[in-house]
């Protein structure tokens, strides 16, 4: 880019000697005068040492010319250019907070809006990487930890290894297999490698069934399961994963929901898409806690998260794969104590 004002340099002062050496002939045509045999005028007539000195004149000025206004006209344009450079290079060093003026041509300022942006992405990607290996050392520090331990006192024959001790063991390594399935699943949904089997699903069906899944732990609690999903055309989409979403939205309003509460699931048709609702009359969530839902291991009741046994990736798991169906989940709540609202938006047949 250092060598962008040679080359302009260069282009302007050919583009003006030429010019000048044009119009220099015009000029010695009009000058000379006719030849009565040919009736044309003559360029002989000119001095050659006036046309040589005309000449020089000319190739010196364009020269001048050209290597100043290449001097400016490229600091001008490369300008923005070298402070692009300069910012590329020091966000390859991790310095994702930098970002470049946007100004100059229309060109340049398109080039900095492009380049401003994909620095906000690789700061909001970065933010988010760190944010999950922090994430997942905490949750995997707690299982490992309690397994060291009990294997530890074990050894020491501090404890005996009885069947409970082996329960416990046994509990514990189950919690790490289903964090590590959920991140494995988590990441592919996100990559867009979810593998997908689409097939013709009856949508009311796997509600039907995820509903009699879940009855005895809806039922031990008192809490009525309302089903009243009308017939609804069939979808395009993979049923083991909308079986899964449908069982982790439910599962996630049974835990928030109170003894002798309520949840309902319904839904409807409505141009090419299937809206589906589940209520809960549960704890509600604060504005802070819905925009939070979605994300990896939030869980709102922190204090139960062990008692329940979740990894809290379930939601991001369930917005992962509505996604990658094509579709979109959203969550509403009136606040504390006025229950809760997801909404699934899945198309008819994904294009």
């Amino acid at each position: 880019m250092n060598r962008l004002w040679v080359r302009l340099s260069l282009m302007i002062s050919g583009v003006l000697f030429f010019m000048f050496f044009m119009q220099f002939l015009s000029i010695t045509f009009d000058r000379s005068e006719p030849v009565p045999e040919l009736g044309a005028p003559s360029p002989m007539n000119a001095p050659p040492a006036e046309i040589q000195g005309r000449l020089i004149e000319f190739m010196l000025f364009s020269v001048v010319v050209g290597t100043v206004g290449g001097m400016v006209i490229g600091r001008v344009i490369s300008a923005p250019i070298s402070k692009l450079a300069i910012a590329a290079q020091r966000i390859g060093k991790g310095e994702l907070d930098i970002r470049v003026p946007e100004r100059g041509s229309q060109e340049i300022i398109e080039l900095g809006q492009a380049f401003n942006r994909m620095a906000a992405d690789l700061q909001q990607a970065e933010i988010i990487r760190t944010n999950l290996m922090a994430d997942v050392s905490h949750e995997l520090r707690t299982p490992l930890t309690v397994l060291e331990g009990n294997l530890r006192a074990a050894l020491d024959k501090v404890v005996p290894i009885d069947e409970a001790e082996v329960a416990n063991l046994y509990s514990q390594t189950r919690h790490l297999i289903r964090l590590v399935n959920d991140l494995h699943q988590l990441a592919q949904a996100e990559s867009g490698h979810l593998p997908l089997e689409m097939v013709p699903v009856d949508l009311k069906m796997l509600i039907i069934e995820t509903l009699q899944a879940l009855e005895p732990l809806a039922t031990e609690r008192g809490i009525v399961l309302s089903n009243e999903m009308p017939a609804l055309p069939e979808i395009s989409a993979d049923p083991m994963r909308i079986r899964q979403v449908l069982f982790n939205l439910l599962s996630n309003a049974l835990r928030h929901t109170p003894d002798g509460g309520k949840i309902t699931i319904s839904g409807k048709s409505y141009e090419s898409n299937i809206l589906l609702s589940i209520r809960d009359t549960g704890e509600g969530l604060s504005p802070d806690q819905l925009a939070a839902v979605f994300d990896r291991f939030y869980r709102v009741d922190k204090s139960r998260s062990r008692e329940t046994g979740g990894t809290g990736l379930g939601l991001a798991i369930v917005k992962a794969i509505v996604e990658a169906h094509g579709g979109k989940v959203d969550a509403y709540s009136a606040g504390k104590g006025q229950g809760c609202e997801f909404l699934v938006q899945l198309p008819v047949n994904r294009s």
